[in-house]
């Protein structure tokens, strides 16, 4: 498959009908046009030729590879050509106006049918090839009412109703254009040059000829061009084309950083470990651009309804044309009321009401750092009453963490645990390290270290034997009511028991957990002020643990020591009681996101998480959800509001005619007004008012 980019493209409907045409040529079965980005996707063994004659026939044409890079400059010249003709319509239908009773009346006419060409040509043009192919949308109606109006002599009103359906182009293409920028704001953080380091030389390459284990050069001020490892160099890297997040990020050597995310200071040395095609970053834009051309449920009617919209128009006007006159009303008044009813039918707010309030929710959630797939996962959002949580790397951060210490022999304890935890790379043994680390306490070499299977290690501490492990590996001779009492108050407290002894003392213990996440419990309020009314965790943890994190974090209930399908069967209880969605790893809880009427992954950046859910948390943490929520529901409230607007300032138009009040220029004022309130709060989504993180205090 081959893929242009487009220029030209009027309004969506007409998209859909070109995509239509070029479907029927050979090889053309499989054909797509992208509205939203102005793509065309066609097979290598279709004619171009022939698709070329088709688009032209609307106005649109595919543009050339050395202009694909400023097609944006394509778009703006045509808008201001179009914005000009209009101007020069206004002027000549002004001079027309004002003059016409002090020129001869034919030469009113000249200026009038002149202004109505220059910003009409190519709507009545179009409209006349699919009269001929008895073809009937947008075009098609415009231009019967403009021969009905000045077949009937209506010069005056017939311009300007070119004139008003001009600009009301003009203000579509501005909207949907508006929309489109904001993305390629977005696709602009894709890095376009690398500088490559080969036998010590410079070299600077398109990021597309970079290969694995290339070692690029990035300074201060650069876009790192593809997924990689620092080798040389500290700095800190802004990955907000990533995560969202504008706080910048310590890189050192050894740690991985993202293509996209901009080095602050200092020069980096950095081994490509990605292609950029299969980058984080990459995949993020290219999701993000499929993501504006799914098509939502509200999409789908409205575009069914639109098929059968245009002739139901042309029928209804062809009875308040055909039928008044029969009861004796005059005919050509009740004519000019019909050619008003097929203005009003225009179908242009009504196509428009979803298209561009879904890409702007689409791209405020992907500035903030949260992917979604879809305008139908975005909708979908907005409907949500309950989430479910995994918990260890969701609610909490996946690493176990000191969070209780009880000393009996303060100092001897902490020596002895971190002298023989220091060289292991136990997780438990991290977490103990971490807490030592905070004393400033000096360390001893171990000697003679001995794991005791099922218990834990021993070791001599400057000559003496220690002992490091759970509740088994104290002497029970040790244990006295005290310690005994401390150590069932840890474990009914949901705590990984760590204790540490000598022969015949017990110096201290330790009650470690996986550190929740400090945003949780401040994002779960979030949540149900966003309007979620449950907030569930599904865990395989045991009980006692998962207890205490739901309390923590103040959900409404918990689920624990679950194996994955029983995650699954509890996510089809939830889906059958409300909208569903489930939040977790995108690893370990594949099937239940899968299940869960929206599947919601954390990672940041990585491949299982993108390629697993439905919306990704790019930030790795909860932060940003409720922001997100409130994004879908404020994009669903649009939607209908825009539909409600297009249909209701349509209607009073028509209820118009029952007194024969509807004239040529009210009509298209009503199709020109709700086009424009309708892309104007679609670009509302795009303020940015709250999109900051949720953090606890």
């Amino acid at each position: 498959m081959a893929e242009y980019r487009l220029q030209g493209l009027s309004c969506a409907n007409c998209a859909r009908e070109l995509e239509e045409e070029i479907q029927k040529l050979n090889h053309g079965e499989n054909a797509k046009i992208l509205f939203n980005s102005s793509k065309l996707i066609v097979s290598d063994d279709i004619a171009l030729n022939k698709v070329e004659k088709i688009l032209a026939g609307d106005g649109a044409s595919i543009l050339k590879r050395d202009e694909d890079a400023h097609d944006h400059n394509h778009d703006h010249g045509a808008g201001s050509k179009l914005l000009f003709l209009i101007g020069a319509s206004a002027l000549l239908y002004i001079l027309a106006m004002v003059f016409e009773k002090s020129m001869p009346g034919w030469m009113a006419v000249v200026l009038y049918l002149a202004g109505a060409a220059l910003s009409g040509y190519a709507t009545f043009l179009k409209g006349l090839k699919n009269l001929f192919k008895l073809k009937f949308n947008i075009d098609t109606l415009m231009t019967i009412a403009l021969i009905g109006a000045f077949g009937i002599g209506e010069w005056k009103e017939g311009t300007l109703v070119a004139i008003l359906f001009g600009i009301n182009e003009y203000l579509e293409g501005l909207g949907m254009n508006k929309a489109r920028k904001s993305m390629e704001t977005l696709l602009d953080a894709a890095p376009k040059k690398a500088i490559v380091l080969k036998g010590g030389q410079e070299k600077v390459l398109p990021v597309g000829e970079l290969k694995t284990d290339d070692i690029v050069l990035v300074k201060s001020g650069q876009k790192i061009p593809s997924d990689g490892v620092v080798v040389e160099g500290r700095s800190s890297v802004n990955e907000a084309a990533i995560t969202g997040e504008s706080m910048p990020v310590d890189k050192m050597t050894g740690e991985p950083v993202f293509g996209g995310s901009i080095n602050n200071e200092g020069v980096l040395k950095v081994r490509i470990t990605k292609s950029y095609d299969d980058s984080s970053l990459a995949k993020i834009l290219h999701l993000v651009e499929e993501a504006q051309e799914t098509k939502t449920p509200t999409e789908q009617f409205i575009n069914k309804f639109a098929k059968y919209y245009t002739p139901l128009i042309m029928g209804v006007a062809a009875v308040v044309m055909v039928v008044p006159p029969f009861f004796g009303g005059d005919w050509g008044s009740w004519f000019y009321q019909g050619l008003a009813v097929l203005i009003v039918g225009c179908p242009c707010a009504l196509i428009i009401s979803s298209p561009i309030a879904i890409i702007s929710g689409i791209t405020r959630n992907a500035r903030n750092g949260i992917l979604v797939k879809g305008g139908v996962f975005l909708e979908q959002l907005g409907h949500i009453e309950t989430v479910a949580f995994d918990k260890t790397g969701t609610l909490t951060k996946g690493e176990p963490h000191v969070e209780k210490v009880i000393s009996y022999y303060k100092e001897e304890f902490l020596i002895a645990a971190g002298s023989i935890e220091r060289s292991s790379s136990h997780p438990l043994a991290k977490a103990v390290m971490k807490e030592v680390e905070k004393h400033g306490i000096s360390l001893e070499e171990p000697a003679d270290i001995t794991t005791i299977p099922g218990q834990g290690v021993e070791a001599a501490v400057s000559g003496k034997l220690y002992r490091l492990g759970n509740e088994a590996i104290i002497p029970s001779a040790a244990i006295d009511e005290k310690i005994q009492a401390d150590i069932d108050q840890l474990k009914n407290a949901g705590y990984t028991l760590v204790a540490v002894s000598d022969d015949s003392r017990v110096l201290g213990l330790f009650g470690i957990a996986d550190e929740i996440r400090p945003e949780s419990k401040a994002v779960i309020q979030h949540l149900y002020k966003a309007g979620v009314k449950k907030a569930i965790m599904l865990t395989g943890d045991h009980e006692k643990t998962a207890k205490k994190v739901a309390e923590a974090v103040g959900l409404t209930d918990f689920h624990a020591n679950l194996l994955p399908d029983q995650k699954v069967e509890k996510i089809n209880d939830l889906i059958h009681e409300r909208k569903t969605a489930m939040v977790g790893d995108g690893i370990n809880d594949a099937p239940a996101l899968a299940v869960a009427d929206l599947g919601i992954a954390m990672g940041k950046g990585t491949d299982s998480a993108i390629e697993t859910a439905d919306i990704v948390l790019m930030q790795d943490h909860l932060g940003k959800l409720p922001s997100a929520i409130k994004i879908a529901k404020r994009v669903n409230a649009v939607i209908k509001l825009n539909i409600s607007l297009a249909l209701g300032l349509k209607l009073i138009a028509l209820l118009l005619t029952i007194p024969g009040l509807l004239t040529l220029w009210i009509a298209i004022l009503s199709d020109m007004g709700a086009t424009i309130l309708v892309t104007l709060i679609s670009l509302t989504i795009l303020i940015d008012k709250s999109s900051a993180s949720v953090h606890s205090n």
